[in-house]
């Protein structure tokens, strides 16, 4: 076991452990203790990503959004747990390492910086989301093409255009539509036109390009979502600073401006129209994730995590620092309801509580469904939701933290296609004892607590998003 080595103080010392201090050790899938009992019958991989690294060559990166990925893996077979995390050594991590400097990034020499957006080069981080498509594991980011690993040992295989489908950035939130059996996703291309492409990724065959829409200036998105006729967009009025990014001025934090005055456009694309866009403007909000989307009698229900402005992003980059912020805090849930022939909306507050890292059950993807779950008060409950928004939670101690949980489905499940009816799978992180581990809660009965945990010895940087896999399944 690794030995902690500095003295857990306070719940500011957990902040600091998750968003600013480096993955500790690298590792193959090794034996995990496991406190309680794992389901026999519960089998597949738990991948999750987010930063491992903060910085290097004694410099801090400018922001958490910046730091070099790496992905955690828990592998469940009958009864038993392996656990597994490495790095994501991409071709810019390695180029720097081998120079022994920084070479990318806002901290890096600004003549550098300069020279590397003149010559198109960035270092592609993948350090935010998880997905497996057709057995393939792919690690992503905002703006690059995706990145495959080895799912055996979690190794760079290198970035891929997933046969030429890719012809921009490829985001790090696809979204499955059951119905369709195919995973959506889409990517921005910023130059002298801003274009938003859409891709679809079928269970069988060959990734395809959908379409491109032309957009007014560089946005961040960060999300989207898919029901079973249309991929749907929020572009919050959040938009690159232009000059500041060709001078390569100031930091990650700085690049981007909350322009309110601009309101938020809706874009609903057609999945087998997508040259045929509904598009109209709205009052300004953002959101970082969604929730689900489903077609009603005409209208599109949407359902997603929302927040005021963007002061969330700015906060995130502190909270290494800082802490806790009201800013982060302020997201709540929401529901709104697209008339697309009218071109307007409705929205309705759903749930009165701080929460985020929204998820379904597989197989309600782009439909109706009756359950979300959740992460509420800045990761320290685990809930999920109703229709209505009432809440089933589990609090975790003070000292402690959890993610994004994702439910896996019992096999042979007394109730199919129940959504509750399995298992609710979260990373979570430990203070004191420097330890992250994964709890498996029954969702059915998620007040009672985890029925077991499986902990890994040492402690893990926050994870952003992930998935299971279970071969079984597909």
């Amino acid at each position: 076991m690794v030995a902690a080595t500095k003295r857990f103080e306070s719940s500011s010392d957990l902040d600091r452990q998750l968003w600013a201090e480096d993955l500790p050790r690298e590792h193959g899938f090794e034996p995990l203790h496991v406190e309680g009992t794992l389901p026999r019958e519960l089998r597949g991989t738990l991948y999750r990503n987010g930063p491992g690294l903060f910085g290097q060559f004694g410099t801090r990166y400018s922001h958490p959004f910046e730091g070099d990925g790496a992905i955690t893996a828990v592998r469940l077979d009958g009864g038993t747990a392996t656990g597994a995390a490495r790095i994501t050594q991409s071709h810019g991590l390695r180029q720097e390492r081998a120079a022994g400097r920084l070479l990318y990034g806002l901290r890096a020499p600004w003549w550098r910086r300069v020279l590397n957006l003149a010559r198109g080069r960035q270092k592609n981080t993948a350090n935010t989301s998880v997905m497996v498509w057709q057995g393939r594991l792919l690690a992503l980011m905002e703006v690059a093409r995706p990145t495959e690993l080895d799912p055996r040992d979690l190794s760079w295989r290198g970035e891929t255009d997933l046969g030429g489908a890719v012809v921009s950035w490829f985001s790090a939130h696809p979204h499955r539509v059951a119905a369709r059996q195919a995973l959506y996703n889409f990517g921005l291309e910023v130059g002298r036109h801003t274009r938003l492409h859409t891709y679809e990724l079928p269970d069988v065959g060959p990734a395809r390009h959908l379409g491109a829409i032309e957009l007014d200036g560089p946005p961040l998105i960060h999300d989207f979502i898919a029901t079973e006729t249309h991929l749907v967009f929020f572009v919050s009025p959040v938009r690159i600073d232009v000059p500041r990014m060709l001078l390569q001025l100031g930091s990650f934090d700085t690049l981007f401006q909350w322009r309110p005055q601009l309101g938020t456009e809706v874009i609903c694309v057609p999945i087998d129209r997508p040259d045929r866009p509904v598009r109209f403007t709205t009052d300004p909000f953002f959101q970082w994730h969604f929730v689900n989307a489903f077609d009603r009698s005409g209208e599109i229900v949407v359902d997603y995590v929302g927040y005021p402005s963007f002061d969330s992003f700015h906060a995130i980059g502190r909270l290494g620092e800082a802490g806790p912020s009201p800013a982060i805090a302020a997201a709540r849930g929401y529901r709104t309801v697209i008339d697309p022939r009218a071109r307007r909306l409705r929205r309705e507050l759903v749930i009165d509580r701080s929460c985020e890292f929204p998820t379904i059950a597989p197989g309600r993807e782009g439909r109706e469904h009756a359950r979300a779950y959740l992460i509420l008060d800045e990761l320290r409950a685990i809930a999920r939701a109703d229709g209505r928004g009432a809440l089933v939670t589990h609090e975790v101690p003070e000292t402690q933290r959890v993610t994004e949980p994702l439910f896996v489905p019992r096999p042979g499940a007394a109730r199919p296609g129940s959504e509750d009816d399995g298992w609710l799978l979260a990373f979570c992180h430990d203070g004191p004892s420097r330890r992250a581990f994964l709890a498996v809660y029954d969702a059915a009965r998620l007040p009672d607590g985890p029925v077991a945990r499986a902990w890994f010895d040492h402690q893990v940087p926050i994870t952003f998003h992930g998935t299971f896999y279970s071969q079984a399944a597909h």
